[in-house]
């Protein structure tokens, strides 16, 4: 078995990756150092979490033991698609370049221009930086790029999905041609290819997996999951995350939990810590001392779950996690191959549980279709039965109709003013007396309930015995009765004249 003395790295390499407590290099480690080593362009093709970022740290470091960095001309440069995988490279390069006297510089967002100005014009033999802050630099003057001998591009293909080939292709232009290349990418998408055939030279390809693979030690499932209703969908969501953790047990030491959108991150955190579970959110609207400080806290143990977006997929190496939760099916399938990576790295065992909606279906088909298996569905009795309903919830229609009914206070209503008595052409007509029968209408309207205020009973009639004649209330209806104080009259002017009559 290969080990890390046979190499051919620097002694003081060597006992710095002593001190680390590593013995044995891993396969993308042993297949990039040595041609890295003889000065040769590589090409790393491996999964996330194989130990990528020693791969190149390890001979860059032996590479630049002898030299001098002069003032903002850099000897070597290390591209990175995020802050945190920025801070992660250079965390790195002080533990194994501890015995050797180099200088590194990190240009990253949410740090002052003038501190790495400062660094910048003392000379650093390693510039770490992200792309858009590194041509920030370079734009005002402060930087040149034509001393860099070894360029690393990591995480190639995050820079792919964040939009920053422009950008890498900008920088390939402004180094060298005699530069040395050391390349490496998860997957290897057209674009990316592309790329590799314009700037890299004969390169030595390392591919120690096949291309969008995931580990063997991740224990991964997936979880069907549809909201009772919709207006319920995330309240029983967050619950469910809640009983996965739950039924995890004690296996469960820490986690994180990825989501696709920002605002879920803060709202699933604050579910989280509202139910007595420590956990903090990360994404890339917060501060970046404060994200620091967060990755700190999950790195040393203090806090147990971290709540991120894929601006924590890519790798960041944060040991001995030992659960990966998708709360949403990412939208991009190389996504669910770095966030499960998070877990089972260095060959320990890991767990990935994820969450799919019926709208998520296709999308957990093209992750199926990418690693190439099906991801065996579970938990079918945690999401059986749908969170019961609140107690404010609405009832029936009919229910609430007359709840609300009863509740309202009847309103007294209005007498009504008798009109006053016809007019003489029209008291002409034959009076009734008080023993005549009357007519069937004004009966089933002296016998119908009052109606509630605001209705007009006596207006609706008289709208519709004159709906469909043209010339209004005086017309002939066909029956060749007049209308007007005939058997057509309303039973309170009736009511009058029986009171007249009487009196």
């Amino acid at each position: 078995m290969t080990k890390f003395s046979d190499l051919n790295l620097d002694p003081k390499v060597l006992k710095a990756v002593a001190d680390a407590g590593y013995e044995t290099p891993t396969p993308i480690q042993a297949g990039a150092i040595p041609p890295a080593l003889e000065g040769r362009d590589v090409l790393g093709i491996a999964q996330t979490g194989t130990g990528k970022t020693a791969s190149f740290t390890l001979p860059m470091i032996s590479l630049l033991a002898r030299g001098r960095a002069r003032a903002r001309m850099p000897r070597s440069l290390v591209l990175c698609p995020t802050r945190e995988l920025a801070a992660q490279v250079a965390e790195n390069f002080d533990a194994y370049a501890k015995y050797v006297k180099l200088t590194k510089a990190l240009l990253i967002g949410g740090v002052s221009f003038k501190e790495q100005e400062a660094v910048i014009n003392r000379g650093a033999d390693v510039l770490i930086a992200t792309p858009g802050r590194l041509l920030d630099h370079f734009e005002r003057g402060k930087l040149l790029l034509t001393g860099v001998q070894i360029m690393v591009v990591d995480e190639a293909d995050r820079m792919l999905d964040m939009g920053f080939i422009p950008d890498i292709e900008r920088i390939f232009s402004l180094t060298p041609f005699t530069r040395q290349t050391l390349f490496f990418s998860a997957t290897m998408a057209p674009e990316i290819e592309r790329i590799t055939n314009t700037f890299l030279s004969a390169p030595e390809r390392v591919e120690v997996a096949r291309q969008a693979t995931t580990s063997e030690n991740i224990t991964q499932s997936v979880i069907m999951f549809k909201g009772s209703r919709k207006d319920r969908e995330g309240t029983e969501k967050r619950k469910l995350l809640r009983e996965l953790i739950e039924s995890e047990g004690d296996g469960c030491k820490n986690a994180i939990i990825f989501c696709n959108r920002k605002v879920d991150v803060d709202t699933v955190a604050k579910s989280m810590k509202k139910y007595g579970l420590d956990a903090a959110a990360i994404h890339g609207d917060l501060e970046q001392s404060h994200r620091m400080r967060t990755l700190d806290g999950f790195r040393d143990g203090t806090l147990r779950f971290l709540v991120a977006s894929d601006v924590a997929a890519r790798g960041l190496d944060i040991p001995n996690v030992s659960h990966v939760f998708n709360y949403d099916v990412p939208s991009h399938a190389e996504d669910y191959v770095h966030r499960i990576g998070r877990t089972g790295r260095a060959g320990k065992k890991g767990t990935a549980i994820m969450i799919c909606n019926p709208r998520d279906e296709r999308n957990l088909a093209d992750i199926e279709a990418l690693v190439n298996h099906e991801i065996p569905r579970g938990g079918d009795a945690l999401v059986a039965a749908p969170e019961a309903a609140p107690a404010e919830a609405p009832a029936s229609p009919s229910a609430e109709a007359k709840a609300e009914t009863a509740e309202k206070p009847k309103r007294p209503s209005r007498s009504r003013k008798p009109k006053p008595s016809a007019p003489k052409a029209e008291a002409s007509a034959e009076p009734q007396t008080a023993d005549a029968p009357k007519s069937a209408e004004a009966i089933e309207t002296a016998e119908a309930p009052k109606e509630p205020s605001g209705s007009r009973p006596a207006q609706t009639e008289r709208k519709s015995s004159t709906r469909g004649n043209a010339s209004g209330r005086n017309a002939a209806p066909r029956g060749g009765q007049p209308v007007g104080l005939g058997d057509d009259m309303p039973s309170f002017i009736a009511k009058s004249f029986e009171e007249r009559l009487e009196s």
